[in-house]
């Protein structure tokens, strides 16, 4: 059995401030790319690992052009949800998205929380299992959803799939992530995640496999970016499992296709922030200046009942589909 794993696509119709090609274009010829490695290398099933498109709300136009390229893959499509998928950091939301269109129209197969699925062939039965982005996930008690806890007896493998901001390594002070020392501890064989769109190398603990490729698109304002070419992943299960990598000939180098300037720029002002930031944690205890963010983490303080961090997220979903 062979998987292909992609993530985080971020279809959109605009180009980002740091990109200097036709970023719509330049994704297609990248999907593109992705079915003929599909047919080529004789996948069994595509797994995306969240984030395929910017916004809940993209244009219809965008909507089509991209479908058109999805309705081409020829074998199962699956995917949960990332942040950018739904309202809110709400995946109850979906069913209001255009991800959740898409799922009911069977271009996609959708992984919601709860759901056990299994990929089968002639000689293996894989259960796939996922977890969407939840606004808590990478807090001290939303780490569980990172780890699979039940494995159907009758499998041969398991995949977890999560997007949420699992590291290979500690990350910058201010910003929620899990590492993978924290979910070792899991029964899957293999968790593929997406959001942080860096990637890296898997990452291999007792026989367990954690992935990561990256994201597809470059669209953060980092100068790391500049380095990095976009890649999928290949999974091949057998009698053992083998994880490797195919980069994109379509993906042209970052310096033909990021502004270094704009980048710069973006790492300039972040440290601004970062220290204005530092000073205003002195006093408020925020680790974020982000406004959903800041919600967010009153909503997470101790001492505030449940119903009242839900209702908190229903309002920031509200006020967010206001503009449809």
């Amino acid at each position: 059995m062979k998987i292909l794993f992609l993530t985080d696509t971020h279809i959109r119709g605009t180009n980002p401030k740091n990109r200097i090609d036709d970023f719509v274009q330049t994704l297609e010829n990248k999907l593109c790319e992705i079915v003929n490695i599909i047919n080529e290398e004789n996948i069994d099933f595509v797994i995306h690992g969240g984030d395929i498109f910017d916004r809940p709300d993209i244009s219809i136009t965008i909507v089509s052009r991209f479908a058109r390229i999805l309705k081409s893959i020829k074998v199962p499509l699956y995917i949960v949800s990332g942040n950018h998928d739904i309202f809110g950091h709400n995946p109850n939301t979906i069913n209001r998205t255009i991800l959740g269109l898409l799922g009911e129209l069977s271009f996609i197969n959708l992984i919601n929380e709860n759901d056990k699925i299994f990929f089968t062939d002639n000689k293996l039965k894989v259960q796939v299992t996922g977890q969407p982005y939840t606004y808590d996930i990478d807090s001290d008690t939303g780490k569980e959803k990172y780890i699979l806890k039940d494995v159907d007896k009758s499998a041969d493998y398991s995949i977890h799939i999560v997007h949420g901001m699992l590291l290979d390594k500690p990350f910058f002070k201010g910003i929620s992530y899990t590492l993978i020392d924290d979910i070792k501890d899991t029964k899957a064989d293999i968790t593929l995640s997406g959001h942080y769109h860096s990637g890296f190398n898997t990452i291999t603990i007792d026989s367990k496999h954690f992935v990561n490729p990256g994201s597809l698109t470059r669209i953060t304002n980092s100068l790391r970016e500049l380095d990095r070419k976009p890649q999928v992943a290949i999974i091949e299960l057998n009698d053992k499992i083998t994880i490797s990598y195919r980069q994109l000939n379509s993906a042209l180098a970052g310096d033909l296709v990021l502004d270094r300037s704009q980048i710069e720029k973006a790492v300039f002002k972040n440290e601004r922030l970062f220290e204005f930031k530092q000073t205003i944690d002195s006093a408020l205890e925020f680790d974020k200046m982000d406004i959903n963010d800041i919600l967010i983490q009153v909503s997470m303080s101790e001492g505030i009942p449940e119903e009242v961090k839900e209702e908190a997220l229903k309002r920031i979903a509200k006020v967010q589909m206001k503009d449809l």
